[in-house]
């Protein structure tokens, strides 16, 4: 499923101990995000109304570039893309506090295209691990995975995100070491060149 791996906990609990946290900003009550990424564009619509915490958390690492180079490093096809790990092990440390849960809300679901945060078995355990849902995944509902925003352009470039490498990408490694691990290791992995925000979304996304 969506739950990151034991081995994760165990970095975010080390690396929390002596990290600053991280940015903290208030993100528009609409707004649209731009990925440039190796295989083209994706724009995505984000309504604060969905998930105002989580939607804060993701405006706030798209602000701040952490996500720039970051990899698609989970490629489930029919299933789900994951990423939200920083290529610089220096910032993940910074970024390992998790931020407290949304609230469900109803017609806010986990259909394709939809922009979700992972997290483990444990309530408000969020930090910057992200997922876009490549099919209608309604039954994360009900498992407290609240999507704060959509695709509106470029669902076809997730589509075709290098899938190769399975699930054997560690999450705990790729904290740890970064690009070094997975240049090495997993080079035809597809990735962010960088994440701006362009523009107020026309209108909010469910």
């Amino acid at each position: 499923m969506f739950l990151l791996a034991a081995a994760l906990s165990l970095v975010q609990a080390a690396c929390m101990a002596d990290s600053p946290p991280p940015p903290n900003l208030r993100a528009p009550e609409s707004f649209t995000v731009l990925f440039d990424t190796s295989r083209g564009p994706i724009t995505i619509d984000l309504s604060r109304s969905n998930a105002p915490i989580g939607v804060d958390r993701f405006y706030s690492m798209v602000k701040s570039g952490y996500l720039d180079g970051a990899r698609f490093f989970r490629v489930v096809p029919g299933f789900v893309v994951q990423f939200g790990i920083s290529g610089n092990p220096a910032l993940n440390k910074v970024w390992t506090s998790p931020i407290k849960d949304d609230p469900s809300k109803r017609g806010n679901k986990n259909l394709r295209g939809t922009v979700v945060f992972a997290s483990t078995e444990d309530p408000d355990s969020r930090t910057t691990q992200l997922f876009f849902n490549l099919a209608d995944n309604t039954m994360l509902d009900r498992q407290g995975f609240v999507p704060i925003g959509k695709v509106s352009k470029g669902m076809e470039v997730v589509d075709r995100f290098f899938s190769g490498y399975g699930e054997d990408p560690d999450q705990g490694l790729i904290l740890s070491q970064g690009d070094a691990y997975l240049s090495k290791s997993f080079p035809s992995l597809d990735f962010i060149k960088s994440a701006t925000i362009t523009a107020p979304a026309a209108s909010p996304s469910h």
